[in-house]
């Protein structure tokens, strides 16, 4: 959808942006101070690079692969969320939640966050995004309006909250306060309109 916002529109809007410090992760109340650190990565992007254009709205749009690691022996559910804090809007723009996944579980799967009805059987459930759709929103950064981070927040909890069918960022956002037992945190980045470093020498091309 974004991608049809002219360019001089989204260099235009190129300050205005929600802001890192309105993601989730940083609330206050949400991860606790001397809480433990779970290690999030995906074999696809390495942390802070340009996210594969597989993942994003000028490719197949399907999620990227995810990993993880270091889940302390009391969670009880893992949760995650995926944000752009560079979207031009109040807040950061939701473009994953699955919340209730299984402790034990190593990561997801490419193309894992998907539509699943009334959730999956290991009892996870694929959360709305903000365009109030079950699923994966792939990036759709604006022409010209710069770099957007992805970012990919992991947490552990202590307990489930029983939510509704397919919660949204709000209804996590206070399921997660006073739960969490650790938390993690990933970015990819991806943009259009501008130059943008690619493969491993960083040979540029227009993004």
């Amino acid at each position: 959808m974004l991608e049809h916002v002219p360019h001089w529109l989204g260099s235009l809007l190129h300050n205005v942006r929600a802001g890192h410090a309105k993601l989730v992760i940083v609330q206050d109340g949400i991860v606790p101070a001397g809480g433990a650190q779970l290690t999030l990565s995906s074999p696809a992007f390495a942390d802070g690079a340009r996210l594969p254009e597989r993942f994003t709205a000028d490719g197949a749009g399907v999620s990227p692969p995810l990993t993880w690691n270091g889940v302390p022996a009391g969670a009880v559910a893992l949760a995650l969320l995926v944000e752009d804090p560079d979207a031009p809007a109040p807040n950061p723009l939701v473009h994953a939640v699955v919340w209730n996944l299984p402790p034990d579980s190593a990561g997801l799967e490419e193309g894992a966050i998907s539509a699943d009805g009334r959730g999956a059987f290991d009892g996870s459930d694929v959360g709305r995004n903000s365009y109030q759709q079950e699923g994966w929103l792939p990036p759709d950064p604006p022409t010209g309006h710069g770099g957007h981070d992805y970012v990919f927040q992991l947490f552990a909890l202590s307990e489930a909250a029983a939510l509704d069918v397919s919660p949204g960022r709000s209804a996590v956002l206070e399921a997660l306060r006073g739960r969490v037992l650790a938390a993690g945190m990933l970015s990819g980045t991806y943009s259009r309109g501008e130059p943008a470093e690619i493969g491993p020498v960083g040979a540029a091309q227009p993004a």
